[in-house]
């Protein structure tokens, strides 16, 4: 009888946290449907929208763009030549693995300065406190060098409709095959002791 309780628990366990996602992840389709394209209205775009460590930026563009991460200088300038990364696959996955401001441009001549360019303040994961984006064509200075409370609540926006990101997958599969595994493990414990 003990062996049939504690196989009644631990299948309980594993309902309860089966709904519990190990990550929040997510893929941010820059643009929506737009894409990365001259005449995409970014600072609409960023609107509401709070980045995180572990989000990814999706750029989806034909061919004659390019996607550079740039430093703020040359971002404000629309100055290319000097990217941290350049790719121009048509289909480019930036993973955002580092707070603070993060900025982007076409480094096709004409395309920044026509507004192909975005800039996103990307917040510490789990409890880094509060975030704003900086939508394309404006930046912002802090006026001082604090930084904020660990206390600041982190504010959680609801998407307009057409502009629902879309969830990573890779984290509810990950914890989905993990729970799987430990079932089964815990299965064969209890029906062969």
């Amino acid at each position: 009888m003990a062996d049939f309780t504690g196989l009644i628990v631990s299948l309980i366990f594993l309902i309860v946290f089966c709904g519990v996602p190990i990550s929040q992840a997510t893929d941010y389709t820059v643009g929506d449907t737009s894409g990365w394209a001259i005449g995409a209205d970014y600072s609409t775009w960023t609107t509401g929208k709070t980045f995180v460590v572990g989000d990814n930026l999706v750029f989806n563009y034909p061919s004659g763009h390019t996607v550079d991460e740039v430093s703020e200088n040359d971002y404000k300038s629309c100055t290319t030549g000097n990217s941290i990364t350049t790719d121009s696959s048509g289909a480019t996955t930036i993973a955002l693995k580092k707070a603070g401001k993060h900025y982007f441009i076409c480094g096709v001549p004409g395309h920044c300065s026509g507004g192909m360019k975005l800039a996103v303040t990307v917040a510490a994961a789990a409890g880094g406190g509060a975030t704003t984006t900086t939508p394309s064509g404006t930046t912002t200075s802090p006026t001082s060098s604090t930084t904020a409370s660990p206390t600041t609540p982190r504010t959680t926006t609801t998407p307009n409709a057409g502009t629902m990101p879309q969830s990573s997958s890779a984290a509810t599969l990950s914890t989905a095959l993990a729970l799987f595994i430990i079932s089964w493990c815990l299965i064969l414990v209890f029906f062969f002791q």
